[in-house]
């Protein structure tokens, strides 16, 4: 007789339709291979784990947490709609009580794309952990949410939407930026100024093995958890620091990957890289599975693994190790003088240049939050692209002061008859207005 699981629901969307290029390594069978594999394995014969249909995410969904310009209907395709309903539909099965964790394994992958879109950046256009998050907000209240990001490349794109938020805990392990797109997610990038130690980056060497990423989950992401006490924890299952992933440098196996998981004890689960299609991802996929459905996952082993070729030197173990301590210190006690941005007025000022790698695209951004007292503060972002002449966007956030409502409702409506920008779009999380102008 099989061994019940803990009620785990796995939802399934491999996008047919939707692809880069036929060969490109974001492609369908990333997925595909994953469903033989966990079929092979009798997974969906266990009582406790079933299989879902994703929902399709209205384009009110993307609004909620983007400014897509020039619009939204130009930057998402339905796959994009589907696969942010997969990671909500996890996200429901889970808010209701119908699973006790859920896994929303689908693409496209979303943790490159920020709080402005103008199109592809890293094989994402939407953030669907984000989509999922404001959906499960506005529907069940008020959430404070943790997000583990262990994608070999780093989240900028969560870190950027959730970096003035202190309800949203950001955690991201990596492999160094120095080495790896997008280049970024070092130690002192740490949050906004009403945010500040809300984000967490654990940039790590390359050839990192499962020694490394399971002391930074022991000693670093644990007790960060544990500290932050969120009412749901949200895992980025980025699987691309596999030792056999043809463009990251890690040393990580699937029994790594299934232990991760265990200690990380995420309530979802939403698929993000990893394109080592055959070598990997059943494999990974599979341990993961089990591991959250809180059954055995010893058995779980890859084509070619061979401990003694991967592991990590003893020099990497150390640096990881000081890495730790140093990190939590700078969360805990961040500095408060920043090396993003600066002060003008009561304004916070960021200015980015971003470029779409996926689109060709390269994006001049100034953002401003107003540092509140009271409330995470108004955004105001201005951003154009080599494609979109100047456009504005404004985000009232979800637990806005009046003042900042006001400020907020204020910017927006100056700045659309002003005739400056050629898109102006709001966010207004209290009113549930989402506008473009």
């Amino acid at each position: 007789m099989l061994k019940a699981a803990r009620e785990l629901g796995i939802v399934f969307f491999p996008a047919f339709d939707w692809a880069i290029s036929p060969t490109h390594p974001e492609r369908q069978e990333r997925l595909l291979y994953t469903l033989d594999q966990l079929k092979e394995e009798g997974v969906f014969d266990i009582p406790g784990i079933r299989e879902y249909k994703p929902e399709v995410a209205g384009e009110v969904d993307v609004d909620r947490v983007h400014f897509c310009f020039p619009e939204t209907s130009g930057v998402v395709s339905p796959s994009h709609l589907v696969s942010a309903g997969g990671a909500i539909r996890a996200g429901r099965l889970f808010m209701e009580k119908k699973a006790a964790k859920a896994f929303a394994m689908v693409r496209p992958p979303g943790h490159h794309a920020m709080k402005c879109v103008h199109g592809a950046r890293g094989f994402c256009n939407i953030n669907i952990e984000a989509v999922m998050i404001e959906r499960l907000r506005e529907e069940y209240g008020p959430l404070r949410v943790a997000v583990v990001d262990t994608d070999c490349h780093h989240g900028d794109g969560t870190q950027d939407i959730y970096w003035n938020d202190p309800d949203t805990l950001f955690i991201s392990l990596h492999q160094d930026g120095r080495t790896l797109y997008p280049g970024t997610g070092f130690a002192h990038e740490l949050g906004g100024p009403g945010a500040l130690g809300a984000t967490v980056n654990v940039p790590l060497p390359p050839g990192t093995s499962d020694e490394g990423f399971l002391y930074v989950a022991e000693h670093l992401i644990r007790p960060l958890l544990d500290d932050f006490k969120p009412d749901l924890v949200v895992n980025s299952a980025g699987q691309d620091n596999h030792f056999s992933d043809p463009i990251t440098d890690m040393a990580f196996s699937a029994q790594g990957y299934a232990r991760l998981t265990e200690i990380v004890n995420a309530d979802l689960a939403v698929l993000e890289g990893g394109y080592s299609i055959q070598g990997a991802l059943p494999y990974v996929n599979l341990g993961i599975v089990l591991s959250m459905a809180g059954l055995d996952y010893s058995h779980v082993r890859e084509p070619g693994f061979e401990p003694s070729r991967v592991r990590q030197g003893s020099a990497v173990t150390d640096y990881i190790k000081r890495q730790c301590v140093d990190i939590r210190k700078l969360a805990k006690n961040p500095p408060p003088r920043q090396r993003s941005g600066e002060m003008v007025g009561e304004w916070f000022v960021r200015r980015k240049t971003l470029y779409y790698d996926t689109d060709h695209i390269t994006e001049y951004q100034t953002e401003s939050v107003l540092v509140c007292p009271d409330c995470p503060g108004v955004l105001k972002i201005e951003s154009e692209s080599s494609r979109t002449p100047l456009c504005l966007g404004v985000q009232i956030p979800i637990r806005a002061c009046p003042r900042c409502r006001s400020e907020g409702a204020r910017i927006f409506d100056e700045g659309a008859k002003s005739g400056r920008y050629a898109v102006s779009r709001l966010i207004d999380r209290v009113g549930k207005r989402y506008l473009r102008v």
